[in-house]
C-alpha cells in the first residue's frame, strides 16, 4: 500500500490548549498584537464591503464608506475644530471621574469596613445603581440648568457605583492579619488607612475606575445632547442635522478610538500596580 502521508512545505503554527481554550502558537505581545490587528482588518473589510461593493450604485449606505470617513476626519482635524470638541469631552469625563472617585472611594471604605454602614446603605445604593443615569436627564436640566453642570452630574452618577462597590469589595478582601499588626504596633487610624488599607485596595479601585470609564464614555454622548455647544455628542447631532454623513462617521470613529485609548490607559495602570 502506498504511503498517503503528505509533507506540507510550510509549517503551520502549533495549536495548543490553555484552560480549555485553543490558541495558535503565537507567543507574547507580538502574537496578541498581530491577532488584534487581524480582527480590526476583518472589521474594516466588512465595513468596506457593505458600504462599497455590496451596496447599490445609489445606496444611502455609500455615504458611510471608510474612504469618505477618513477624508472627513482629516479635513475636520486640519481645518475644523475637532480637537476642541475632543478636549471638551475629555474634560467632562475627567471631571466626572474625579467627582466619582472623591465620593465613591470614601463611601466604599466605609461600606467595606463598617457592617452597620453596609447594612444601612446597601439597599439604597443597589436601588440607585439600577436607575439609568440617562433617566435623570430631565431632572438634571430642570435643577442645574443647561450647560456643563447637568453633564457633570450625570457622568458622576454613572461612574460612582463601580468605584464604590469595587472599593468596598477590596476592603472586605484585605488580609486581617495586617490590620491586627497595625493595632499591635499602636498605629493610628490615619496611619492604618494610608499605609495598609489604601495600598491594599488600590488594585480594586483601579478595576472600578476601568469599569467607570467604560460607563462614562457611553453616557457622555447622549449627555452632551443637553444643549451644550461643544463636545463629541454635540458634534454627532450637528453632523446629522447638516446631513454630513462622512463627518458623522468620522466622529463615531473618534469616539471609539478615544474610548479604546482610555481603557488601555486604565489597563496599563492596573498592570503597573499588579506588578509593582
Amino acid at each position: 500500500m502506498s504511503d498517503l502521508s503528505v509533507s506540507l512545505p510550510v509549517s503551520l503554527p502549533a495549536i495548543r490548549s490553555h484552560g480549555g481554550r485553543l490558541s495558535l502558537g503565537l507567543s507574547g505581545h507580538v502574537g496578541r498584537f498581530l491577532l488584534g490587528m487581524g480582527g480590526l482588518g476583518i472589521l474594516l473589510a466588512v465595513w468596506w464591503l457593505f458600504t462599497g461593493p455590496l451596496a447599490g450604485a445609489g445606496s444611502f449606505s455609500r455615504r458611510f464608506a471608510p474612504g469618505l470617513a477618513l477624508t472627513s476626519l482629516i479635513e475636520m482635524g486640519w481645518h475644523g475644530d475637532l480637537l476642541t470638541h475632543v478636549w471638551l469631552s475629555l474634560k467632562r469625563v475627567l471631571v466626572g471621574l474625579a467627582v466619582a472617585l472623591a465620593v465613591g472611594v470614601p463611601l466604599g471604605l466605609a461600606v467595606g469596613s463598617v457592617r452597620v454602614v453596609e447594612a444601612a446603605t446597601s439597599p439604597v445604593f443597589q436601588f440607585l445603581r439600577m436607575i439609568s443615569p440617562l433617566s435623570w436627564m430631565p431632572v438634571a436640566v430642570m435643577v442645574l440648568g443647561v450647560g456643563d453642570a447637568p453633564i457633570y452630574f450625570l457622568l458622576s452618577f454613572a461612574a460612582v457605583w463601580p468605584i464604590l462597590l469595587s472599593t468596598a469589595d477590596g476592603v472586605k478582601q484585605l488580609d486581617r492579619r495586617w490590620l491586627l499588626l497595625a493595632q499591635s504596633l499602636a498605629a493610628t487610624r490615619w496611619e492604618t488607612l494610608t499605609r495598609i488599607v489604601l495600598p491594599g485596595v488600590l488594585a480594586p479601585i483601579l478595576t472600578g475606575v476601568r469599569l467607570a470609564i467604560g460607563i462614562l464614555w457611553i453616557v457622555l454622548v447622549p449627555a452632551e445632547m443637553l444643549g451644550v455647544a461643544g463636545g463629541l455628542g454635540y458634534l454627532v447631532l450637528d453632523t446629522r442635522d447638516r446631513m454630513a454623513y462622512g463627518e458623522l462617521t468620522a466622529v463615531v470613529l473618534v469616539i471609539g478610538l478615544l474610548g479604546f485609548l482610555l481603557d488601555a490607559i486604565a489597563r496599563l495602570l492596573y498592570r503597573m500596580r499588579a506588578h509593582g
